[in-house]
């Protein structure tokens, strides 16, 4: 994404009892998105079919998360994750993702994501904002992309384990039970 992004600095939301629904292809180029995404985003269907997720991908949004997500979901794991998105009018929105993958009829192959996201507590966006403007930080640190995003992975991995866990995904559990 292009470092010229239009930021408002605006925050948006959603309703607590509606999804955000986006599915994509195997390299991640959408399918589909519900009303729900069109609305909360500012994106039109026509304005994201075919195009890379990434459309909505917020630059403060550390690559080291979107690494673990690509390399939990290509391997057929479903992962949740807090992901702060930005709208087409350059106001962001946090949103907690479930993300799976989804199986051809034999069950072998993925074919594509599917991604249902909902409204997070303020108290785990403050949590995950904190860690991710650090691991922001130590990516934007180093000259070479490929070493910051390595950086940045060891240290997400190293906050999981110091919080006590052994798993990402049961780190995110307990940020999300408070």
């Amino acid at each position: 994404m292009s470092k010229d992004v239009y930021l408002s600095g605006r925050e948006t939301s959603f309703p607590e009892n509606e999804l955000i629904v986006s599915k994509t292809d195997p390299t991640g180029k959408i399918v589909y998105v519900n009303d729900v995404f069109q609305d909360v985003s500012g994106y039109t269907e026509a304005d994201v079919m075919g195009k890379s997720h990434s459309v909505i991908r917020h630059p403060d949004m550390p690559r080291c998360v979107f690494k673990l997500l690509w390399d939990v979901i290509s391997s057929g794991d479903e992962i949740f994750a807090y992901v702060n998105n930005r709208a087409k009018n350059g106001d962001h929105y946090w949103v907690l993702a479930h993300v799976t993958p989804n199986f051809d009829a034999s069950g072998s192959g993925i074919v594509g994501y599917h991604s249902n996201r909902r409204v997070p507590s303020r108290a785990a966006v403050t949590t995950m904002g904190g860690l991710y403007r650090t691991l922001l930080e130590e990516e934007r640190r180093h000259s070479d992309r490929a070493a910051g995003l390595a950086a940045s992975h060891a240290m997400l991995l190293g906050a999981v384990k110091a919080a006590g866990f052994d798993a990402y995904d049961r780190f995110i559990f307990s940020v999300i039970n408070g």
